[in-house]
């Protein structure tokens, strides 16, 4: 990555090892936080100010987020690749589905898109 960055926006990382924030010229700015899910959301949301706020990362970070019921879209994209192992983000999840419309749809190199949205509810 060097001292070119891509995000050009405040990104950040959970993390159990404490560091200082990283600040670029480019507007992009790393955070380093060993917090819960929804304490890093509400960091995330002051630096994002009033815009959205993007949730990445390997699936057992991700997954934190919907189980603490602190998401109100995903886009998922499923690759077509068999690993054999790893961590899957649906473990323990059966109750997500529940709280949002699922649409998919299959592009022509095979990936895969599921736009989750929230349901509402009354």
């Amino acid at each position: 990555m060097g001292r070119r960055t891509p995000s050009r926006t405040p990104v950040v990382v959970l993390t159990h090892h404490r560091h200082d924030p990283i600040h670029f010229d480019n507007g992009t700015s790393f955070h380093f936080l060993d917090a819960t899910p929804a304490d890093a959301l509400a960091y995330a949301q002051n630096l994002a100010d009033g815009q959205d706020v993007r949730i990445g990362g390997g699936p057992s970070t991700v997954r934190q987020f919907p189980t603490a019921d602190l998401i109100d879209f995903m886009h998922l994209v499923t690759v077509p690749v068999t690993l054999g192992t790893g961590v899957s983000l649906w473990d323990g999840q059966a109750e997500v589905q529940d709280r949002f419309t699922v649409e998919s749809a299959t592009s022509a190199n095979g990936l895969t898109h599921h736009v989750w949205n929230r349901t509402i509810t009354g």
